[in-house]
Formats: C-alpha cells, structure tokens, sequence
C-alpha cells in the first residue's frame, strides 16, 4: 500500500514517529512524508524516507494560505494516489483530512493537542469545530492521545462513532533508557523542556526559577528549548536577565534532549495544553521525577506521589509549591520516584503500543 504522511514539522516526526515509519517501510508499504520545508528534512531524507516540502504557516488562520494548502493537499493526493492518508496537528487534520475526503481515499487522523483556539472558546472555536466536523466526518479512524481532549471534540458532535485512544506517540524505551540518577552534591538540577511561548507554561517556569534561587539555593533551574519566533520579544530579555544573574543555565534549541535530561534530577513541565507531552514521557523512561500541570496530556504520565507531583496550571505559587515538595524529599526517594515512572511508562506508553495500532488499522483497509 502507499501511505501518504501529512504533518506540521519534519522534525516532529523524526522524533516520535520514525519507529512508525519505518514499521511501514518494514512491512512493505511505500511512504511518502509531506511535511514543510525546513533543516530538519534532511534527517528525515537520511533516514531513507521519501519527503514532500509543502509549504504550510503552522501558526494563525489565513485563509487564502489555508485554501492553497488545501489545493496542494489535493493536488498530492492525484499525483501520488495513495491507499491511505494519515494526518497530524491541526492543519493536516483538517485541510490534509478535507482533501482525503474530497478524493474519496480513506485516512486516519491523529489529534495531538487541542490548543486554546479550540479550548478558548469564542467564534474561532465554534469555526474550527465545525471544521474538523467536516474533516473527519469520514475518518477511517480519530485518534487521540487523551480523554480530555476525545471528550471536548465528542461533546461538540466530532468523532462520534470513530474515535479511538492513543498512549499519545509513546516512548522507544530502548532509545531512552533507565539512566542512573545522578550525584545530588552540587545541587538539584531542575529541567524544564519547552518551546519559548506563553502556553507551555514558560513564564511559571522562569518566575519560580527566580523567586526560589534565594530560597532554595541548592536548586539549580535549566532550560531547553527554540522560541517562537512571534513571541521571542516577550521571552528572550526575561531569559538573558536569569541567565545574567546566574539563576537559570538556557540551552536553546538542542537535538539530543536526553543527553542533558539524564544529568537532572527532576524534570518540570508547566504547560497548559498537550496531547501527550513526549518530555513527560522521556523523562519517566529514563528515571527521573517529574512535576508536571495537572491537565489532559500530562496528568497520564504521573502517578500522584510515585513517579512525581501534578500542580495547577497556569500558576507560579502552585508550581513553586510543587517544587518545594520534591526538594524536601530525600535523595533516595527522588530517585525511588524516577524508578517507578520507568516501570509505569514501559507497562503503558511503549512506542509499539502506537506501531501495532496503527498496523490493525491498515490491516483493515487490505
């Protein structure tokens, strides 16, 4: 069969579906990857998989951008006729979907993450709704990666009769292994991966950083990840200034995560929206705590108490709390934490979960 691969960011894929991919290639299938052009294709294209650069604005709603996606979505679809269309992130959900429906070819949609522009409400909600009720009106399969997120869309008439629930991507739990908890005498390394933008909780991560480097000053706060271009302004003088003072140790935009991840001690993920946080996930398979918003797509990687702490979104004073909770622990019982997120992300979000899934279903389509 050819599959054909609609996504926002090559890089999204190299990440957390290449296993997925490549299970494809493995069993025969032909696939093609239609992702927008950027330097992270070419991980990808090394890789061996066939990529398609098509031109796609990850961020806002313009409507004659989003009517010339549709096109091309179209457009690929005639040229390279596949059996089957899967879908990722909200765009290819809908436009790449529409397409696929249009031409008649079954597809399969994967909802990762909702977003404030569902979840805010309003006219532009109401709008994407009605959007996604068309596209995957004729879903062969909707998959999510949380309850919360299945709820919300099915309560709005969407994905009724053909949804279904994901471990999120999963892990590859032989890529990300159990690493060993590292020495404590030099501090308590706290991670946080995000991209710089308001939504994943950023701003919560930096005034916890700075209000507890007084209070706690064996805590030593660190930060990966690239900025949103549109909100660079707000984020990037707040991070230089910590940076400055010597509060915060800011990586930027790194391709091995893990490498830095293994050297801390507990890994922090304040976001107010996710399908299924991946760091999350990482986090847990190699052995470390983890705090984390107490939200759809991040409460499932915690065991309250055992693997970590959920704290309320969207809140400094709940986040500093949080920290303050897992600081006071001991050493042993920090890393007793890590133990068991490690067994409870092998036993229920191991990437083959998501391979084997994804096979019954084209399995169906002969």
């Amino acid at each position: 069969m050819r599959i054909l691969i609609l996504a926002n960011y090559a890089n999204g894929i190299w990440l957390y579906r290449k296993e997925l991919v490549r299970s494809f290639i493995d069993d025969g299938h032909e696939v093609f990857i239609s992702v927008p052009p950027d330097e992270n294709c070419q991980k990808l294209t090394k890789l061996g998989f066939n990529v398609i650069e098509t031109e796609l604005d990850r961020h806002g709603m313009n409507p004659v951008k989003d009517l010339g996606l549709l096109k091309n979505y179209l457009e690929l679809i005639k040229k390279y006729r596949p059996g089957v269309v899967l879908t990722y992130t909200i765009k290819p959900n809908i436009y790449g979907a529409t397409a696929a429906r249009l031409k008649r070819v079954p597809y399969i949609c994967n909802i990762t993450g909702l977003g404030k522009a569902i979840q805010g409400g309003g006219m532009l909600s109401k709008v994407l709704c009605q959007m996604y009720k068309f596209s995957m009106g004729k879903a062969v399969k909707v998959f999510f990666q949380n309850e919360g997120n299945m709820k919300i869309l099915q309560e709005r008439g969407i994905a009724k009769k053909n949804a279904a629930l994901l471990p999120g991507s999963g892990v590859n739990t032989t890529e990300h292994p159990l690493r060993e908890y590292p020495d404590e005498s030099e501090g308590i390394r706290i991670l946080a991966v995000l991209r710089m933008m308001r939504d994943k909780g950023v701003g919560e991560y930096l005034e916890a950083a700075e209000k507890l480097s007084t209070k706690l000053p064996n805590l030593k706060f660190e930060l990966v990840g690239e900025y949103e271009e549109d909100e660079r302004q707000i984020y990037e003088p707040m991070i230089q200034g910590l940076v400055d003072k010597g509060i915060l140790k800011y990586y930027g935009h790194i391709d091995n995560v893990e490498e830095v991840m293994s050297k801390s001690h507990i890994i922090c993920h304040p976001s107010y929206h996710e399908g299924m946080s991946n760091v999350l996930l990482e986090a847990a398979a190699c052995g470390r705590p983890i705090l984390t918003s107490n939200i759809p797509g991040c409460k499932e990687a915690v065991i309250e108490g055992k693997n970590g702490y959920l704290f309320k979104s969207e809140s400094a004073p709940a986040l500093i709390e949080s920290i303050e909770k897992i600081a006071a622990l001991s050493a042993q019982e920090r890393k007793d934490m890590g133990l068991e997120g490690r067994k409870f992300i092998v036993g229920k979000f191991d990437r083959n979960i998501i391979i084997d899934r994804y096979r019954q279903e084209l399995a169906k389509l002969g």
